[in-house]
């Protein structure tokens, strides 16, 4: 029974939060959205999130790190409605799966396809000099960065 409560007073703080997100969106066609220290996650959510984004006229300003599937921005927001700072960089890594029996992340080869296929041309082309997409965290900043993004003023 208390998980019950618990569970529905999630739904109902997320329902709120959303209608205040919509509220404060449909009202500002140009709102900035402000990455700071973006670790990613799931593929998915941030493809459903960036496109929303998009669809709301929002900027983006980059001014922090943005990795793993935060960098999926660069496939989905316009780039004249994006801005990177001084502090900004990109952390670009192979696709993976947690995988329960080894308790830890396993690349696949599929899921990164799907992820270049998101990515813009300059984008891919950058990955592409650096080695491809790997395990390992390959980081985008400073002049690479502004080569394709403007700087925030």
């Amino acid at each position: 029974m208390k998980k019950r409560a618990i569970t529905a007073s999630k739904a109902v703080l997320m329902s709120c939060v959303m209608m205040i997100g919509v509220a404060l969106t449909n009202g500002a066609a140009s709102a900035s959205v402000l990455i700071t220290n973006d670790v990613g996650g799931e593929v998915s959510s941030y493809v459903q999130k960036f496109q929303h984004m998009r669809a709301a006229g929002e900027r983006v300003v980059i001014d922090g790190p943005c990795l793993s599937a935060c960098t999926l921005l660069t496939g989905i927001i316009p780039r004249d409605r994006v801005c990177v700072t001084s502090r900004a960089e990109l952390g670009f890594h192979a696709a993976s799966y947690y995988d329960d029996a080894s308790r830890s992340f396993i690349p696949t080869r599929e899921g990164s396809e799907e992820v270049m296929r998101l990515y813009p041309a300059a984008v891919k082309a950058w990955i592409g000099r650096h080695g491809g997409l790997t395990p390992k965290l390959k980081m985008m900043r400073g002049p690479e960065l502004t080569a394709l993004y403007r700087t925030c003023e």
